[in-house]
């Protein structure tokens, strides 16, 4: 998926924000505080020092960024829209996918898979995302023995529509987890499923931060914060029945 212009652009204004309040330069903000470098296609080793990276920064316009800055960002952007930003994975099913970020331990991803233009989450898919889970619960278990732990981290789970997919355990564990601000799963919920902002939540953002008089609780001008969850896969194989 192609995102739009006004995605960069608000993760653009939020950087300048940064700047503003701290005094960072703005390449320093744009690395620390956006999903910029990810969606470069750099991975998520956050290496300032990246030679990609820094061809970014130095063809930044001045040190104050402005409309110059935002068209620089998608014009980079563009260069290659489709480079890999996904983590590794271990399977796919559907919207839903798993990594194992230890031996016993798998972590969940959601993505967008629907062709159609249909909300992933909506009442007509719920049957279909709940088989998408049962497909790979079945594979985890048949293929990964060890894994004991499941785990997952999104802006996500605090939708109903969201968490009553997965076991009870799973989303009543859920606690925030501040200052995601280089992750997607923070950022993803200014989007929709066409990769376009959704401007009822960039106009209180955006409001939010221009109060800001310090980087001090910063993450609450986001409209929801970044939720880990976790439950013992025992909990995915019983609610699942596989």
């Amino acid at each position: 998926m192609v995102f739009s212009k006004a995605f960069f652009d608000l993760q653009f204004s939020f950087a300048e924000k940064v700047r503003a309040l701290s005094g960072m330069s703005l390449g320093s903000a744009l690395f620390g505080y956006t999903n910029l470098y990810v969606r470069f296609g750099l991975g998520r080793a956050f290496d300032a020092q990246n030679e990609t990276w820094q061809a970014y920064v130095a063809g930044l316009p001045g040190t104050e960024g402005g409309e110059a800055g935002r068209e620089w960002t998608y014009h980079f952007y563009l260069k290659d829209p489709e480079a890999t930003t996904a983590p590794p994975v271990v399977a796919t099913s559907g919207c839903f996918s798993y990594a194992l970020s230890s031996v016993d331990r798998a972590r969940l991803h959601f993505r967008n898979a629907e062709t159609d233009g249909s909300s992933p989450l909506g009442a007509a898919r719920v049957e279909r995302r709940r088989a998408d889970l049962s497909a790979l619960v079945e594979h985890m278990k048949r293929t990964t023995s060890e894994v004991n732990l499941v785990t997952g981290g999104s802006w996500l789970y605090n939708l109903d529509a969201y968490r009553r997919l997965f076991p009870p355990a799973y989303g009543s564990s859920a606690h925030v987890v501040p200052a995601r601000y280089q992750s997607m799963t923070l950022w993803g919920q200014f989007l929709d499923h066409h990769g376009q902002v959704k401007e009822s939540m960039t106009r209180p953002f955006l409001r939010s931060l221009a109060q800001r008089a310090s980087l001090d609780r910063l993450e609450e001008c986001f409209p929801f914060q970044v939720l880990a969850v976790h439950a013992p896969a025992q909990e995915f194989y019983d609610f699942y029945a596989v």
